[in-house]
């Protein structure tokens, strides 16, 4: 069962329903237990980074208990920003840490909100990408990034005018800042892949 964290933010009802539709048994939940059990987690979210940390609340440790510890997680989007060490908006905001890194504002230069289509090349060790590479588009919606300084961590990325980190693998750490729950095929390829990730316990 994977369990798609249940916190009030944003699109996680959207996410579970993808799932469904690609027959993987998928539950909305925030209880701690259900998170402990799961063969697999997805942490959802849209919203500003330091409204995601508070709605997480308690649970964050328990995700993070559980991550460490080997159980596979998807973070989607600000659930992917929630990955990394620290958030710079709408002030300072400390995230899991389970992936170094910072998220910062997408430079001024470039049109943000970053929203729409984009090509997303990706490396041949990422699992989440079987049967996907080398290249594919993927939908987005952000105006902050991560910026990865993690030596262990392998990096998807678009063209934003720079290489934008578009999704990182860390182990059983697994993040997408696009959305695949929007992403039409592609994205739902991405979600099978990850349930079968959690099936083979990786």
């Amino acid at each position: 069962m994977i369990i798609v964290i249940d916190y009030n933010v944003g699109n996680v009802k959207s996410v579970c329903n993808a799932f469904h539709h690609i027959g993987c048994e998928a539950k909305l939940s925030a209880d701690p237990s259900d998170i402990e059990g799961a063969a697999g987690l997805v942490l959802p979210g849209v919203a500003a980074f330091g409204y995601a940390v508070d709605a997480l609340s308690s649970l964050a440790e328990t995700i993070k208990k559980v991550a460490l510890n080997g159980k596979p997680l998807l973070g989607i989007c600000v659930g992917y920003q929630l990955l990394f060490d620290e958030s710079c908006e709408y002030g300072r905001h400390n995230g899991l840490g389970l992936v170094s890194g910072n998220v910062v504002p997408l430079p001024a230069d470039q049109v943000v909100p970053h929203m729409g289509w984009n090509l997303v090349n990706m490396p041949d060790d990422m699992d989440l990408f079987t049967d996907l590479r080398p290249e594919k588009h993927f939908y987005f919606a952000h105006s902050f990034y991560a910026d990865v300084t993690d030596i262990g961590a392998q990096i998807a990325s678009t063209d934003y005018g720079f290489p934008l980190p578009a999704a990182v693998q860390k182990k059983n750490i697994y993040g997408t800042q696009f959305h695949p729950e929007k992403s039409a095929k592609t994205g739902l390829k991405v979600l099978r892949n990850f349930a079968q990730i959690c099936e083979r316990g990786d």
